[in-house]
């Protein structure tokens, strides 16, 4: 092996790139440019697929966002997360002896996606920055990391920026298009009321003297017309990680280069709103053991609006300056709050329970290595996803994986309209299922180049890109990638003339890359499996899926929803229904399995059910039954008894 391992903290391998033997050039069948959640799975998969892998992380540290404090997974409607990316989060589940968990602590992270690294034996080269790129005949055939040649007959894009595809010379965009081009209407110059200042908050350092200057952070540019498209780039900002326990808690000090008047505004909105707690100005999601995942809230907190335009398209020591100020910023932002004597004294002493953790990010002095590239540049390939395909207007039939998400933008730009300060870009709307994202979004046009997948910076417009967006889709969406590549090799195709069909097929049959045999779901939506008596309601959000059905048993009448799964192959299953968060839940809920043999009774408390995060509902065990292959076994959800509202949703059998 050209790389030498070396075991720097227990569990966690790190393959140097000083110890590569430069000139001497690595061949592989996959190369995956990216340490993020995506590049882990992505690596994973292609393994598991019997392919030789090689992970480029051009950071020190693994996962991305998922392992740099964004713990408080934003997801929409947890059914669209299928495959690895599921696993995931049920190896987190496990750590904190739960089926499933969506909040979770950044160290537990990190761990997580080493463990797929050292299951999957992947080889990574670590702090590797992309220097160059060959292509002949519309096909990359090597990249360059400093000294070192990495040659694949597959490459795979897993980074935030998009930095290999752009230079492959793939055609990609940055900022907002206008809302014309796609025939949009959520897309371009957005003046909205989410994360907005009141009216009436002076911009001008002294009150009512534009000549006094504009106070920092906002822009002398002049509004331009709803939907106007141009290059700006949403807000970046880091997910936060305190802790309020003190025997974990480093005080928050005052940073070296700190600057106060970058947070005079923040005592103008502070007067104006009242604030009377710190989640007046922060979202403080609570994580496990006394931590948080904090983020950006209100007209002024933790984006930094408009100080990232030129990061998409900028050099290593154009990004590295804007991390840099955008670490800085946080840090005062945090400090201020906390030590300001003309903020409140109760946000200050409330600020002053929190600290940073010691046990998080320890080797980056206990602060996030990663800040929230919420967007940089977008491929513009063979497929463009827009908020047609969002709202389901338009539905592609080469999926290869779903997406769920309100359509979100954080604000672009602080300026001043009528007088006032107001922020420009938020846009958040939702009210829409889960819906495919195509293959052909994640591939560039053939004229671009033909073995280059790009499941981060996808191709997608601005405002679609926002509902995409999310860890979760991004880990399904490398897998297929790495499922499409190997599907490719194997064939030798391109990935534009790669049998989608057969990528559809792979990963349902082989959902996890390992071969071990499917669960199955069964949705209340699923009509052959599925057998509904009586009255019962059908609501088309807050479940698991589509839909969810409820009755009320007031009126006395039985209601039963019987769910019938196929079993392909006989032996131990575990069987969980998902229980959704709705108003007037019944104390009890009567649910029976029958095995095929015999029925037992599982009575479901509702007060059992810990719903917790962004998610809708839980995954509630029933047990672990001896099943027969064929259509004996079901799982049947009943109103007998109830006082209150009884749900129907979907039910689940995992083979052990």
């Amino acid at each position: 092996m050209f790389l030498k391992k070396i075991m720097t903290l227990p569990g966690v391998l790190l393959l140097s790139a000083s110890l590569v033997h430069a000139g001497t050039p690595k061949e592989v069948d996959v190369c995956v440019y990216g340490g993020t959640s995506a590049g882990v799975i992505a690596a994973y998969t292609a393994k598991q697929l019997n392919k030789t892998v090689l992970l480029v992380s051009p950071e020190k540290q693994l996962g991305g966002l998922s392992a740099g404090g964004l713990g408080y997974t934003d997801i929409g409607n947890k059914s669209a997360i299928s495959g690895i990316s599921r696993d995931f989060y049920r190896r987190i589940g496990r750590h904190y002896g739960k089926f499933e968990q969506w909040i979770f602590e950044p160290h537990v992270a990190s761990e997580t996606f080493q463990q797929y690294i050292r299951e999957g034996k992947v080889d990574v080269l670590y702090d590797a920055q992309l220097s160059n790129v060959k292509k002949e005949q519309g096909y990359i055939t090597e990249i360059q990391l400093g000294d070192q040649v990495v040659k694949a007959k597959m490459f795979i894009d897993c980074s935030y920026e998009g930095d290999l595809m752009a230079k492959a010379g793939v055609a990609y965009t940055v900022g907002r298009e206008a809302n014309n081009l796609y025939h949009e209407t959520y897309n371009g110059v957005q003046l909205k009321k989410e994360h907005q200042f009141p009216d009436g908050i002076d911009p001008y350092k002294i009150p009512g003297k534009p000549e006094s200057g504009l106070l920092w952070g906002i822009s002398p540019a002049t509004l331009e017309a709803p939907g106007t498209g141009d290059k700006k780039v949403q807000a970046y900002n880091y997910r936060i990680c305190l802790t309020n326990q003190p025997d974990n808690r480093i005080p928050i000090t005052r940073p070296a280069d700190y600057d106060s008047t970058r947070y005079e505004l923040l005592l103008r909105v502070v007067k104006k709103i009242d604030a009377k707690v710190l989640n007046d100005v922060l979202i403080i999601s609570k994580m496990p053991n006394g931590k948080t995942d904090i983020n950006n809230k209100g007209a002024f907190s933790t984006d930094m609006i408009g100080m990232n335009y030129d990061y998409p398209d900028g050099d290593a020591a154009t990004r590295k300056k804007i991390i840099a100020d955008h670490e800085s910023y946080t840090k005062g932002f945090l400090y201020f709050i906390g030590h300001d004597e003309r903020m409140p004294l109760h946000l200050r002493q409330e600020m002053q329970t929190w600290g940073y953790p010691k046990d998080e990010y320890v080797n980056s002095g206990h602060w996030s290595p990663q800040l929230y590239i919420r967007e940089a540049r977008r491929m513009v390939g063979a497929y463009v996803m827009t908020q047609a395909n969002c709202e389901g207007k338009e539905t592609v039939t080469d999926g290869v994986g779903m997406a769920a998400y309100t359509m979100d933008s954080h604000n672009t730009q602080r300026l001043v309209v009528n007088g006032m300060v107001k922020n420009e870009g938020d846009v958040q709307v939702g009210g829409f299922g889960p819906y495919p994202v195509s293959y052909r979004s994640i591939i560039p046009q053939a004229a671009d180049c033909k073995n280059l997948l790009v499941p981060v910076c996808l191709s997608a417009s601005h405002i679609a890109y926002g509902s995409i967006r999310m860890e979760p889709v991004f880990m399904v969406l490398a897998q297929s990638a790495a499922t499409a590549a190997v599907v490719a090799i194997n064939s030798k195709a391109t990935v534009q003339t790669v049998d989608v069909k057969k990528v559809q097929q792979q990963l349902a049959d082989n959902p996890l890359a390992n071969h071990s045999t499917p669960e199955i779901l069964v949705d209340n939506d699923d009509a052959k499996q599925v057998t509904v008596t009586g009255n019962w309601q059908r609501i088309t959000w807050g479940g698991y899926g589509p839909s969810m059905l409820t009755a009320d048993a007031k009126d006395g009448s039985e209601k039963f929803v019987r769910f019938t799964p196929v079993i392909k192959k006989g032996g131990r299953y575990h069987v969980y229904t998902y229980v959704p968060r709705v108003a007037s839940h019944a104390t009890s809920t009567a649910i029976s399995v029958n095995d095929g043999k015999t029925v037992k009774a599982v009575p479901l408390l509702s007060a059992s059910v810990k719903v917790e995060g962004q998610t809708s509902g839980e995954w509630v065990d029933l047990g672990t039954y001896q099943l027969k292959a064929g259509k004996n076994a079901f799982v049947e959800i009943s109103s007998r008894g109830a006082d209150g509202a009884v749900v129907a949703d979907a039910v689940l059998f995992i083979p052990e």
